[in-house]
């Protein structure tokens, strides 16, 4: 008998009929003899709603407030589910972040997870009930209720998975796995039967939205047997492997990522000494703003520099204020600002056996006659910044110059 964690996103319990398909779903696994924790999120879009009202009433509003007020969204649905699951006559329970006891840290809005009590769960599994969690949310060690930020259900699933040492995670969505890019942009995408924890944790830094990057990192940290499959379509999904494939070699890029959610800033004119770098992150850092991709170039005059580098969206016009000041201590000529741009990525494993993948990433976008402004290597990665509307051309034309439609080793693969 498996202990298996299940996560069902947004999508998956966006109505009553579909928490009724969930029930259905988790009652057949149970009865195949597994012992089972659902995590769920909120129905799709409650979030959302649940934002502008606070948004309504306070612009900006207080980190605290809003994760008493976001977390109810979750305790809806874990009610829900277990009303379904009881009418099937599954005997079932519910809990919410605070009651199972995920203790967080007490970043709100952003918080991460230190510890969880998993005595109650482990009661009530061998009593034989499905145990039920609202992802996304937790409690500080002051009891003020926290959350984990967007797609946070991820993490709580995995971390419950590792808390329990369960034989496997489930993460079901509204798609069959991971795909060679996303199939809205680019429709000869195609499902990748697994991947690396390597490469799954740069698919989903990188803007992957199948899986939160936390929630990859406790997988890899706690090797976690992670799996992604479609809630609306039985399937075997993508297995997250910690070991390479045997066709490595042959798999030079497994998929290319997206992230629309940049923002450019630019600091002109710095006058160019030893700590500059450091006077500029500094006050973004101490304002809790994560910094991407950074470039520094030498100006033309040899005494100054230009520094660039990208944020979230969503820190943007913060991030912007807090630049002009330091401009200003500095004595810096300009700081301009851009949310026009995404970053676009290849990611592969092969990277380490293959030369040239980066010569011809930047060819086939040439091709397409696509600026390339910022460029950043890993291991196993090649990001790139370029303007927003040639998204989804340089998708495309990633993914045809790679050969990505087709499997690995398969005929007329793309060339060396």
């Amino acid at each position: 008998m498996a202990l298996i964690v299940q996560k069902y996103g947004g999508t998956s319990v966006g109505s009553v009929e579909r928490i009724e398909h969930v029930a259905d779903k988790v009652l057949r696994a149970r009865e195949a003899g597994h012992r089972l924790v659902v995590v769920v999120s909120a129905m799709a879009g409650e979030t959302n709603r649940l934002l502008e009202l606070a948004r309504a009433i306070q612009p900006r509003p207080d980190p605290r407030e809003l994760d008493v007020l976001l977390a109810t969204g979750e305790q809806v649905t874990i009610a829900l589910l277990c009303m379904a699951l009881g009418k099937r006559g599954c005997p079932a329970r519910s809990y919410t972040g605070a009651q199972v006891q995920i203790v967080t840290d007490s970043a709100h809005t952003k918080a991460r997870i230190r510890r969880i009590d998993d005595e109650r769960i482990r009661r009530d599994l061998a009593e034989g009930r499905v145990v039920v969690v609202a992802g996304f949310q937790g409690v500080d060690e002051n009891g003020n209720i926290t959350t984990l930020g967007r797609g946070g259900s991820d993490t709580t699933a995995v971390a419950l998975a590792a808390a329990l040492r369960a034989d496997e995670c489930q993460i079901y969505t509204d798609v069959d796995g991971v795909y060679t890019t996303d199939p809205r942009i680019e429709p000869k995408a195609r499902r990748l039967d697994r991947i690396t924890f390597e490469e799954m944790l740069e698919m989903a830094s990188l803007g992957s939205k199948v899986l939160q990057i936390r929630s990859v990192e406790f997988a890899g940290k706690y090797r976690v047997p992670l799996r992604v499959l479609s809630t609306f379509q039985d399937g075997p999904g993508t297995l997250i492997t910690f070991e390479e494939d045997e066709e490595v070699e042959a798999a030079q890029i497994s998929g290319i990522a997206f992230n629309r959610d940049e923002a450019q800033l630019t600091v002109t004119g710095v006058p160019d000494r030893p700590g500059i770098a450091a006077a500029i992150l500094g006050p973004i850092a101490e304002a809790n703003i994560e910094v991407d991709m950074i470039v520094q170039n030498i100006g033309a005059d040899g005494n100054s520099t230009d520094f660039t580098f990208t944020v979230h969206r969503n820190d943007y016009e913060r991030a912007l204020d807090i630049l002009r000041g330091v401009a200003e201590r500095l004595g810096a000529r300009e700081v301009r600002g851009d949310t026009g741009i995404v970053k676009l990525s290849l990611v592969g494993v092969g990277m380490r056996s293959h030369a040239g993948i980066a010569s011809r990433m930047f060819a086939a976008l040439a091709a397409e006659n696509i600026n390339i402004r910022m460029i950043s290597t890993s291991e196993i990665k090649i990001s790139v910044v370029i303007d927003e509307k040639y998204l989804e051309l340089g998708v495309r034309a990633l993914h045809a110059a790679f050969g990505l439609d087709r499997a690995p080793g398969a005929a007329g693969g793309a060339p060396a």
